[in-house]
């Protein structure tokens, strides 16, 4: 049992799931310091008030906190702007990497179909 244990984690699966829980983990609290640190902090020099959790409505005996709701709202936009931004960072570097093809591997690669369409 042990061995299979070890066949297991030693498995790239495994490996790679751990290594992207880690990376998540990480790159979670880099979204979230982004969002709070930054990104709040522009939206209380356009609103003026970094917080909105004590703005509240009261309903009787109770009250409903509309400002945490606002909070949330908040930060759930500007995490999916971070995100896309990030996103598109990745993609824009992954293309221009893959896309990288010289005017001389073209012509190169002109002649292998010229020559293989001869045949």
């Amino acid at each position: 049992m042990l061995k299979e244990f070890r066949d297991f984690i030693i498995r790239g699966n495994a490996i790679d799931l751990a290594i992207a829980i880690v990376l998540g983990a990480a790159f979670g609290a880099v979204v979230t310091s982004l969002v709070d640190d930054i990104l709040m902090q522009i939206v209380a020099a356009i609103f003026g008030k970094p917080d909105f959790a004590t703005l509240t409505i009261p309903l009787g005996k109770a009250e409903i906190y509309v400002g945490r709701f606002i909070n949330t709202l908040i930060t759930l936009v500007l995490v999916g702007i971070a995100l896309f931004l990030v996103v598109k960072g990745i993609n824009r570097a992954r293309r221009s990497k893959d896309g990288d093809v010289t005017p001389e591997d073209t012509v190169l690669l002109r002649e292998i179909r010229d020559a293989l369409s001869e045949r």
